[in-house]
């Protein structure tokens, strides 16, 4: 195990050396193809935004840029190699910027978020973009209409990002959708949505900005990649910020994401670090907010559905037939090619814990039935599920959660402080206990009678 070192280098005649610490391995992160084309997608974003007249600042380049060096560690060094607990890795980033000054005052918030969101134990600086590449964006012709997009939303081919779009669009807005994909399943939910929401708002200007951002197995000389990617939300951030800076004026950056997922309280004693996911959680959302502030970017972010559940997200949805008709497009599972070993497509499996909290939301919201979506396992009912298989940890984690939360419905609003502080929410606690209360109670008529236990 080693601490790993990762320094970004613009271009071939970018030499400069980075020393390494102690026990400290680097990688340096070609940011260049060729001679002067940005590479890992940034360069294939700044055109495609120039051609909707959306002009990104050096801020915003810089952002993504440290994005880049973000995900490319998050994915390509191994946990189990490369920690002592096969979770806690150590990474150094060296990052060039156009104004290492002004970034080096956000670097304490930085580590925060990040230390927060990934489990890790981040260090980063940073140092001057090379003379070469001083100056990066455009600035737009005067003679050029200003772009349409009055809101800016991620959208990751999820049912939430669904809802947050279809909202937007049925209010009369007209907003640019940022896409981060990866596997070709994403890809694919994403497209479909696009091409549906386009083909019925053909009225709309609005538009997406799509990127993707992956790095060669072996980037990091003898260590495996990673496959947990508990990182990749800063890069969807950054996408989304990285856009808005090109936006006239101040922007906010919608997140659609139901407040069960966001909180992400621990089901169980076990479901703790590597099982918590904290995209959206509060705490990490208002780091992103002070980073926004520290780095002087006129903007913001927020998750607009915080204190609603999916269920509710769904039943309020502005064009319920619409979602109706494309919710099966969109992409919830988090394996959703873990049934290809049984020569199955990309499905829903139907069991993880977001397949159970959207199948729940779509029955809460429709009426039992009315979910066309295809899971592996059709019905919950049929069989005892194996506690001891992935078919039936979620299950049998919520069972315990539910059960714990009947027997005392006043310890959500202990529970919910235990994925990470809420000190930024001191009006919203009450509101985030009951969205935790009702978010389980929709998953509670899904399984009830539901039968898991080790067989």
């Amino acid at each position: 195990m080693k601490r790993q070192l990762l320094a970004g280098r613009f271009g071939p005649d970018d030499r400069v050396d980075v020393p390494t610490g102690a026990d400290e391995q680097r990688t340096y992160l070609q940011l260049v193809a060729g001679e002067k084309s940005l590479d890992h997608g940034i360069g294939g974003a700044l055109t495609t935004l120039k051609k909707l007249g959306v002009f990104p600042s050096e801020i915003g380049i810089d952002l993504l840029v440290l994005a880049a060096h973000v995900h490319a560690a998050d994915t390509r060094i191994s946990r189990a190699e490369q920690s002592q607990d096969s979770w806690t890795r150590e990474m150094r980033l060296v990052v060039p910027v156009s104004d290492p000054g002004r970034w080096s005052t956000a670097a304490p918030t930085l580590k925060k978020m990040l230390n927060f969101l990934t489990g890790d134990r981040w260090t980063i600086g940073f140092r001057i973009r090379p003379p070469r590449f001083a100056v990066i964006a455009q600035q737009s012709s005067p003679s050029l209409i200003s772009p349409p997009f009055d809101s800016l939303s991620l959208f990751s081919g999820g049912l939430d990002s669904l809802i947050g779009a279809v909202d937007l669009l049925e209010s009369g807005a007209t907003p640019l959708l940022v896409s981060h994909f990866g596997e070709g399943s994403t890809s694919d939910a994403q497209g479909k949505l696009f091409s549906g929401l386009k083909k019925q708002y053909d009225k709309s200007p609005f538009e997406r900005l799509r990127v993707g951002m992956t790095f060669d197995d072996g980037l990091v000389q003898g260590v495996g990649s990673e496959n947990s990617t508990r990182g990749r939300s800063f890069l969807f951030f950054a996408l989304g910020v990285f856009a808005g800076t090109g936006l006239a004026g101040r922007f906010t950056l919608r997140v659609p994401e139901n407040g069960l997922i966001a909180l992400n309280v621990p089901l169980d004693p076990l479901r703790l670090g590597s099982n918590s996911t904290r995209t959206t959680h509060p705490y990490y959302m208002a780091r992103w907010n002070d980073l926004l502030g520290e780095l002087g970017i006129d903007g913001d972010v927020e998750n607009p559905y915080w204190d609603k559940t999916k269920g509710e997200m769904a039943s309020s949805c502005r064009n319920p037939e619409l979602l109706q008709e494309l919710a099966t497009d969109s992409l919830s599972c988090s394996s959703p090619t873990k049934g290809r070993w049984k020569g199955l497509g990309i499905e829903h499996c139907g069991y993880c814990l977001p397949c159970l909290i959207r199948r729940a939301a779509l029955e809460a919201a429709w009426g039992s039935g009315s979910d066309r979506t295809t899971y592996t396992v059709s019905d919950l009912h049929a069989q005892s599920l194996d506690t001891r298989e992935s078919i039936g940890k979620q299950v049998r984690s919520f069972q315990y959660a539910i059960e714990r939360l009947r027997g005392n419905p006043q310890l959500a609003n202990l529970l919910i402080h235990k994925p990470g502080s809420l000190a930024d929410e001191p009006a919203r606690l009450d509101r985030l206990a009951d969205v935790y209360r009702r978010g389980l109670d929709e998953v509670a008529q899904l399984i009830n009678g539901v039968e898991a236990r080790p067989s």
